[in-house]
Formats: structure tokens, sequence, C-alpha cells
């Protein structure tokens, strides 16, 4: 793999780390501005709102220049961002912060998806973007808990300034590694618009939001669930989190290989698994071992989907991809916020803390059957070859698309 893909996972780890860090920093931060903890939670919907319209914003105003330079220039915003978060004097700084910073999260993992699958053969795209993925799983099991760490002993001030020196290093590493790749000459605005008329995207976009939405319905209320149903101390819950940050950095790995190989029979295995295994997790979650097990499996099964549904993105979006790729990061967290509020509906009600687990699994259920319906309308389409190998011709996807 090229260094070039250092670079940019560099990068994904810097964003993944300021992404998730907030949420064990929240007292902290809440006590040091003296707001609750539920205004302290606007952070997180903050950041997750500017992933969802910046994604295609960052994008648009993109399209001028060359995909280096607009990486380059994400770091830039990603940097300032955070820096602006650590010298915050006021809350409503602090969320102006988040919200440059979040601005450069889809448009960078978009555009970043679209620059690795190019540095790599035909045959190696899924997995390249796995490895651009990988800084950001990898965020999960090192960056969040010892960013945590650092912002509970000596303040979350520098917790955030370590995260923009990251981002420092991302820049630094795609100014030196990434080739200048300049935009397919001819492609406009128009022409990455035009890819939203495509079925086959529009249905991967869908699967993305349900299929991670479902991990995100149990994962949101983890904390609740192992301290009331399961009997696990306060403390421990970090720990479960880090088992759930290595099961996502197997499964990226996992699925980046196998995507390359067969795209949709991965999507089958792993969406169809996830559904079974969030409705085990009801039973599961009673017991302490099966319950570390079952986070592990979600956590490797859910990121097992991400390469092959932004490759399927790429593919289906041939020509003009880039802004497809980086709605598809937006429709992650679309899924996140649809989920947990979702599962916060069916808590509310009165269901229990493993209630979650269902909606989940059937946010995963549901994106099993938008596969299968891709698939078919693919076959009826006459372009069989994506459903075994994910690797249809240009001249097949240029009949899908019409």
């Amino acid at each position: 793999m090229p260094l070039a893909l250092l670079a940019l996972a560099i990068g994904a780890f810097g964003i993944g780390t300021t992404e998730f860090v907030i949420m064990g920093l929240l007292p902290q931060v809440a006590g040091d501005y003296g707001v609750s903890i539920p205004t302290a939670g606007y952070l997180v919907t903050g950041y997750a709102l500017g992933v969802m319209f910046g994604a295609p914003l960052m994008t648009v105003l993109g399209t001028k220049v060359s995909r280096k330079r607009m990486l380059m220039a994400l770091m830039g915003l990603f940097i300032v961002g955070n820096l602006l978060s650590a010298l915050a004097p006021a809350f409503a700084v602090m969320l102006t912060g988040r919200i440059v910073a979040s601005l450069a999260h889809g448009a960078f993992f978009g555009i970043g998806s679209v620059v690795a699958a190019e540095l790599v053969a035909p045959d190696k795209k899924a997995g390249a973007i796995s490895m651009m993925f990988t800084g950001l799983t990898v965020a999960n099991v090192v960056g969040v808990p010892l960013g945590t760490l650092v912002g509970q002993s000596v303040g979350w001030r520098v917790t955030f300034a370590i995260v923009a020196a990251l981002g420092v290093i991302g820049l630094a590493g795609i100014a030196r590694l990434v080739p200048d790749m300049p935009k397919p000459e001819g492609v406009r605005l128009r022409h990455e618009l035009a890819a939203f008329k495509n079925v086959q995207v529009l249905l991967a976009m869908a699967m993305t939001v349900l299929g991670f939405g479902g991990v995100f319905a149990a994962i949101t209320y983890i904390a609740p669930m192992m301290t009331h149903v399961t009997g696990f101390a306060d403390g421990s819950v970090t720990w479960l989190l880090v088992l759930f940050g290595l099961g996502m950095v197997g499964g990226n790995l996992i699925g980046g290989k196998f995507a390359d190989r067969a795209l949709m029979p991965m999507l089958y295995v792993s969406l169809g698994a996830l559904a079974v295994v969030l409705a085990l997790f009801t039973l599961t979650a009673h017991d302490k071992l099966l319950s570390a097990v079952t986070i592990a499996l979600i956590g490797a099964l859910g990121f097992a989907t991400v390469p092959p549904l932004q490759k399927r993105v790429l593919d289906q979006a041939h020509g003009a991809p880039t802004l497809a790729s980086a709605v598809n990061i937006g429709a992650f967290n679309l899924g996140n916020a649809l989920s947990a509020w979702l599962g916060g509906l069916v808590i509310a009600a009165g269901f229990g803390y493993t209630a979650p687990n269902w909606v989940g699994a059937a946010l995963a259920a549901g994106a099993l059957l938008l596969a299968f319906l891709s698939a078919a309308l693919e076959r009826r389409a006459g372009v069989p070859s994506t459903v075994v190998t994910g690797a249809a011709s240009a001249e097949q996807r240029t009949a899908v698309h019409h």
C-alpha cells in the first residue's frame, strides 16, 4: 500500500479522536463552563449535524481545486476548529470550534476515499479505503481512551490541543506523501449531482444509514445497559468501549479485504450476522463475559460494512464519485442520530435498557433487505458481476446509470 495512505490514516485518526473523545469529557467541560450535562451534549449533536451538512457543502466548494489541495484545506479547517475548542473562553465559542472541526469530517473521508481508491490497482480499492478508515477505528482503541485520560488528568483543553497537533502531522503528511491528483477533466458539479439520480447510489446510502444505525442503536446506550443490566462498574465501560474499538479495527480490515473479492456477498454476511448478534444482545447483556464478546462482535460486524458500502458508492457514481462519497459519510452520521433517537424512544417507553438492541437488529435487517433489492435490480439490468465480485466495468455501470 502507498505511504500516502498512511497520511490519510493519520488525518482519519485525528478526526476520529475529536469526534468521540468529547463523550468522555462532557462532565469536565460542563463543569468548567457552568452548564448542565444535557447542554454540554450539544457539543456532540452540533458535531454530528456539522458532519451531515458539511460533507456536501465542503465537497461542492472543493470542486474547483485538486483533491490533494482540498484535503490539505480540510485538515487546516480541522486544526483551526480544535484550537478554537482548546482555547474557547465561553461555551458558545467551544460549540463553534466543534462545528468548525466537523465541517472537515465528511468531506475528508469522502474525498479521501476517492484518493485512496485511485492510488491502487482496481482490485485493491476497497482495501485501500479500509486502510484510511483504519485511522478512524484505531482512534476508538487508542486516541479516545488516551484523550479521555489526559483530559481527566491535566484538563480537557490539553486533549484538544493534542488533537490539533495530530491535524498538523496529518496536514504535513498529505502535503509530502499524497501525489497531486487533479480533478478529472470534464467533471462539473452537475455531473456530481447526477450521481444521485442513480437508484443504486441511493440504495447504498440507505444501507449505510440503516446498517451503521443498527450499531449505534446499541452502542449509544452501552453505559446504562452495562451498569444497570449486566452489573459492570462504571469504570469498566471504558474498557468495554476499547473492545468495541478493537472489533471495529478487525472488521474494517476484513471488510476491505473481502469487499475487493466479493462485495455484495460481504454485505449479505456482515449485515445478516449483525442483525442476529444485535438481537441476541438482549440476552447476552445479562452476562458479563457474553456481553463483552457481543460488544466486540458488534464493532467488527458493523465496521465490516464500511469499506464495501463506501466502495459501492464509488462504483455506482463512476466518473463523478466525490460528492456521493462525501454524502455517504454524512449518511453514517445520519444513521447514528436516527438510531440514538429511536433507542431513546423505546427506553422512555419503558421497555428497558436492552430494548435499543431490538431497534438495532431491525435497522440492520432493513439494510440487508435493501442489499438484496439492490442486487436484484442490478441482475434485472443485466449487471450480475457486481453481486459476485463488486467490480462491474465502466460500460456496465453506465448502463445501470441510464
